[in-house]
């Protein structure tokens, strides 16, 4: 999993420098006017340290990660 920006442009969403697999499924969080949201500072400190682990790479796949979940039922 990866988080990226993009902007839409024509209708479409684009992102500079990013490429996806054709027909690939995403998510996509957009906010309404100037809408933003607020973090406590721990919270905001997690934030940036998970972001700072993923740009060096220090990620697992979405499936290690369902299977540290455990089982669903």
């Amino acid at each position: 999993m990866r988080v990226t920006i993009g902007k839409v442009v024509d209708g479409r969403i684009e992102v500079a420098g990013e490429s996806f697999a054709e027909g690939l499924t995403v998510t996509i969080l957009a906010p309404e006017g100037d809408e933003g949201f607020e973090l406590e500072a721990d919270d905001e400190a997690n934030l940036l340290a998970a972001i700072a682990e993923s740009d060096r790479g220090e990620v697992i796949s979405a499936e290690e990660f369902l299977c540290e979940l455990g089982p669903r039922g």
